[in-house]
């Protein structure tokens, strides 16, 4: 059995907690980013919503939807690799510097150590107990000394493509409604409720992983979900209206 697999039995982490950045970052971005297109029409149009076409609804809509979400999906593909290249090299550096300069990396050691609440003389014993091991010296360094932790467990492509499947998902509910009605006030209606929704079980998704007070996690997702529709919907009555 791998670390990777143990971590997750241990502390019975499922791939909703794992990947829980990923899924909310993607799914509230799609969810926005869909229903944006769809309050700006119905802005543009607020007189007279059945004349906004259907079919520029659902083109507009669905091109940004799958862009973005191809957008979004390689972005945290790179962003993961970034960090992990970035990561190695401080890490790298930090061994050779365990090297060129141990008293100096010692002594650094042994601040990080006092500042964080050991007494002088236990941070002196640890930091020279574990000077003499330059690979966990190198991990604590790069740990309480830059904020980085190792990376190694995370998966820069399967976090790409949950971000991927999250925008996909939660942002193809706000045009469902015009899948199957026509353009008028009554689909915008449905579509609004739709995302309203959709964002109130992505919120739950977020309570059920974290374990966070629910009215928190389903207030704040809803929150900024509606403030970027009405945005949206501003911006299109201010610009077509």
């Amino acid at each position: 059995m791998d670390w990777q697999t143990h971590r997750r039995e241990a502390h019975a982490l499922s791939h909703t907690q794992e990947y829980l950045k990923q899924i909310v970052y993607g799914g509230n971005d799609g969810i926005v980013t869909t229903f944006a297109i769809v309050a700006g029409f119905a802005g543009a149009q607020a007189d007279g919503v059945a004349q906004i076409g259907g079919l520029a609804v659902l083109v507009f809509g669905l091109a940004n939807l799958f862009a973005d979400a191809v957008s979004m999906g390689l972005g945290e593909f790179l962003s993961l690799r970034s960090q992990h290249d970035l990561y190695r090299a401080r890490r790298s550096e930090e061994l050779r510097e365990s090297l060129r300069n141990p008293d100096q990396e010692r002594a650094e050691l042994f601040e990080i150590l006092r500042q964080r609440g050991l007494p002088p003389g236990e941070a002196d014993t640890a930091a020279t107990l574990l000077s003499r091991h330059r690979l966990l010296m190198a991990d604590l360094m790069m740990t309480y000394e830059f904020g980085m932790t190792d990376p190694e467990g995370e998966n820069p492509a399967v976090s790409g493509l949950f971000t991927f499947f999250s925008f996909v998902i939660f942002g193809a509910v706000p045009l469902s409604p015009y899948f199957l009605l026509p353009p008028d006030h009554d689909t915008f209606l449905l579509s609004l409720t739709a995302t309203a929704l959709a964002l109130v079980a992505l919120g739950l998704l977020r309570w059920n992983a974290t374990g966070e007070r629910m009215y928190r996690c389903v207030g704040e997702t809803v929150l900024v979900g509606t403030v970027c529709a009405l945005v949206a919907f501003g911006v299109g009555w201010l610009v077509g209206g």
